[in-house]
């Protein structure tokens, strides 16, 4: 750490690297079909992990603590501004559905994957609550549960190779499914047979500039969007805090407070639970406000990029291969229970598909997948519905972890 080139004190300088290069991941994603296809996320990790396994920046900082700390709690409540439970019920209640059907998927297949590799894999049981939680609604889930049980960052970083690997791999068979006859003679195809030559993205745009398209914002909204997610971040924590020490927890307590501590005592599920709560109680100001999810995503590549610094090469050489293996287990076992039951509930194929994309990547990559395919009319309803999984994710993840740490 010390002999790196940039010092762990080395406050402004690191914090330029860490907002530069996510902004720079960004630009590569929107503006170049191959970095498109790799994801700014790659991007942003890959490109730490370089630099910090050179000597370029320090494994440790304070400033990555921050990040840690501020900047991801800070994050959530931003990527939940839409989840108004009624209003997702009301317009996608048939996909929410499918949606629940994928996500038992993932649970099954991070069990399965659990057990078979539990003695091979240390800190499996992290790993599956971090990727529990990631399949059933994306990275925002993996950022707070990897906090929650303090992964160390060497496992984490490993994780993330493993799982970003499987979702590059995942998404390009999902893209390449409606093209394949055996689906299409088995599922019904509505989207595509509505689908005209007018939908085709004249710019050539890359999918992720398609979707980040330049929309309208103001210094209210920044205002507005930023102040929110500050105040709900303060109280959830605050309220948190207050029932971890009002609620008995250990060895000689019962299991009913011991569950009750784990739950309301948590900052991030009570912070996921009370956004949740003030978007469905107070829908037009959360939906008024311009400009949330770009701030949260943004802030969520900063994480990305923090969390490829402390990855040793040779360690992930090392665990990648079998967090490989966990990470696919879990995606194979969602992708077979999403077109199994799809099918029969009767479900059309391309729901199923973005159904178990926002399952695996979140609603933003199931949304950018529906609008480059020109099923238009999917885009609002799926990321309603994958909204929905960074609530439901971040609770089913604690679960599975806290269960995964008793073996």
């Amino acid at each position: 750490m010390e002999n790196s080139l940039v010092q762990p004190d080395d406050v402004w300088i690191l914090w330029a690297f860490l907002a530069g290069w996510a902004a720079i991941s960004i630009y590569l994603e929107q503006n170049y079909k191959w970095a498109s296809k790799f994801s700014g996320a790659i991007i942003a990790l890959v490109g730490a992990m370089i630099l910090a396994n050179v000597g370029v920046i320090p494994l440790e900082s304070p400033v990555y603590d921050t990040v840690w700390n501020y900047v991801v709690p800070l994050a959530i409540p931003l990527l939940l501004f839409q989840a108004n439970i009624r209003k997702i019920w009301s317009e996608s209640g048939r996909l929410l559905l499918l949606f629940f059907l994928s996500a038992a998927g993932t649970v099954a297949g991070s069990i399965i994957g659990f057990f078979l590799l539990k003695d091979v894999v240390p800190g499996l049981d992290q790993v599956g609550a971090m990727m529990t939680g990631s399949y059933i609604g994306g990275g925002v889930n993996f950022a707070a549960l990897s906090a929650k049980f303090e992964a160390p960052g060497e496992l984490v970083s490993s994780a993330v190779v493993a799982d970003n690997l499987m979702m590059a791999v995942y998404f390009f068979i999902l893209m390449a499914l409606p093209a394949i006859g055996f689906f299409t003679k088995r599922f019904k195809t509505p989207y595509m047979d509505e689908r005209s030559e007018s939908d085709v993205n004249e710019n050539d745009q890359t999918d992720a500039a398609s979707y980040w398209g330049r929309k309208e914002m103001s210094l209210q909204d920044i205002g507005l969007a930023v102040g929110s997610s500050f105040v709900l971040v303060a109280a959830s924590f605050t309220i948190a805090d207050w029932f971890g020490e009002l609620i008995p927890a250990g060895e000689d307590v019962n299991i009913l407070s011991n569950v009750l501590n784990g739950i309301l005592g948590d900052g991030y599920l009570m912070l996921t639970t009370l956004t949740m709560i003030a978007v469905t109680v107070f829908p037009k100001y959360f939906e008024g406000i311009h400009g949330a999810q770009e701030i949260g995503t943004y802030l969520i590549y900063i994480f990305f990029v923090v969390i490829g610094i402390p990855a040793s090469v040779v360690l992930i050489f090392q665990n990648a291969p079998m967090l490989l293996v966990f990470v696919f287990i879990i995606v194979m076992s969602n992708m077979v229970v999403s077109f199994v039951l799809g099918r029969v509930f009767k479900f059309s194929l391309e729901e199923v598909i973005v159904a178990s994309n926002a399952n695996i990547g979140g609603p933003t990559t199931a949304a950018a997948m529906a609008i480059a395919k020109g099923w238009t009319k999917l885009v609002v309803p799926i990321l309603l519905v994958g909204t929905l999984g960074y609530i439901v994710g971040n609770y089913i993840g604690t679960g599975i972890g806290v269960w995964f740490s008793s073996f």
